[in-house]
């Protein structure tokens, strides 16, 4: 009779493979972030829902339809993260870190969104997330962006990928922009999606994001910001592209790439590929220069980006090799006490060792053939008597006796 109990829709066991890759994503990540100056945070999984409620927007898709929310037995209204960002600015706020700035952050993690399950897209899924927070310089956009750059390098994927940017300029260019966009979509109106109709009164910048076809159309003629950049805007993203070039980031440029709210502005990227089908953003971020003062906190310039783990672990070519054991096989009851200390001292030395709980020498040597033993040691009552171990490599057959002491030389 099968099981009844599931895991809930959306969510997924990481078990042996997938584990490992999943794992890898971080430890890589982490390494490299590490190298760029990023310090690791851990925030709460869940937060004040107006950590996500005041700097999502509360008419953002998020907000209205995807977050968990609750309210708990104390009656405060909770929401399991969706993101990463915002709690942590929440953090950099509450620990009062605004007057210790720059602050380079990177946090690894599970996020919670009510959205239809798709490739590589999870109700509950895993993000890498890097933020930078403190400097207003292109240099700091192009240090982050370079930093992910590395990771997807480290982890092998870079070749699967391609980086887009585009500038979403500052708060003049964007109030010029939205109101030629509002003027040019308002003519096609009845043609558009009713989600892109909803967009057209709030946020017309998202319409360009629209995945639906019947808006894709109408998008692709519609006008780019770079008519309506100011000259400092504009000298933004210059300096941005030219610092990408130095620190030896391909990029390309695409217009249509835009963030949501009001406090996004200048930068704004994807890590983009084809591999995953539709889901094919793997990494993206932008500038985001208004969150900390949503939070409580004064105006802090900020820029970070956030990484699907799942999306990355799956574009991953093989996955992590996991060091092949040493089955340590005693035989008879008087070989097992020493068979224990030669257990852990190979541990010790950093050798992957197993041994049977049970068994007599055939069955504990097919156990050691069954989780894949790249060596047998085997003790017996001579073997104790004259001090040395049967070192059998279990791909070649060949056995030879190797003194105690000398294992987890030889074996390493």
């Amino acid at each position: 009779m099968p099981n009844e109990l599931q895991p809930p829709r959306g969510t997924h066991d990481l078990i042996g493979e997938d584990q490992r890759r999943h794992q890898h994503v971080i430890d890589t990540a982490r390494r490299i972030a590490a190298l760029y100056g990023f310090d690791e945070w851990s925030t709460p999984l869940f937060e004040d829902t107006r950590v996500f409620s005041r700097t999502l927007g509360e008419t953002s898709d998020v907000v209205t339809k995807e977050m968990y929310s609750f309210q708990d037995r104390g009656g405060d209204a909770i929401t399991l993260r969706p993101e990463a960002t915002a709690g942590i600015c929440r953090a950099l706020v509450t620990n009062g870190l605004t007057q210790s700035l720059p602050q380079k952050v990177f946090c690894a993690g599970p996020m919670f969104r009510y959205e239809r399950p798709q490739k590589g897209r999870y109700r509950q899924f895993h993000q890498i997330d890097v933020e930078l927070i403190g400097s207003a310089e292109p240099l700091a956009d192009a240090e982050v962006i370079a930093c992910g750059w590395e990771i997807l390098k480290a982890l092998g994927v870079a070749g699967d990928t391609v980086l887009e940017i585009n500038t979403l300029g500052d708060a003049e260019s964007r109030q010029d922009y939205r109101g030629a966009l509002v003027g040019y979509f308002s003519k096609h109106h009845a043609a558009l999606s009713a989600d892109s109709q909803s967009r057209l009164e709030r946020n017309p910048l998202r319409i360009l994001d629209s995945k639906d076809e019947r808006d894709r159309t109408i998008v692709a003629n519609a006008p780019t910001i770079a008519g309506f950049l100011t000259e400092p805007a504009a000298k933004f993203y210059a300096r941005l592209q030219t610092y990408l070039d130095r620190f030896g980031v391909p990029f390309r440029e695409n217009p249509r790439i835009v963030r949501g709210l009001d406090y996004y502005g200048h930068t704004a990227f994807e890590f983009v590929t084809s591999k995953l089908g539709a889901q094919g953003t793997v990494m993206g971020g932008g500038r985001y220069d208004g969150l900390v003062e949503e939070m409580g906190g004064p105006p802090t310039p900020a820029v970070g980006w956030a990484a699907g783990i799942e999306r990355l672990a799956m574009l991953l070519p093989d996955p992590p090799r996991v060091p092949a054991p040493v089955a340590v096989v005693p035989v008879g009851e008087a070989a097992e006490a020493v068979s224990l200390n030669v257990l852990q001292a190979l541990r010790h030395a950093g050798i992957r060792a197993e041994i049977a709980y049970r068994g007599n020498l055939r069955r504990r040597m097919e156990r050691a053939n069954r989780i894949g033993a790249r060596a047998a040691v085997v003790i017996g009552d001579d073997d104790i008597a004259e001090g040395v171990a049967q070192v059998k490599d279990l791909a070649s057959g060949e056995q030879v006796a190797v003194a105690l002491a000398d294992l987890p030389h030889r074996l390493r």
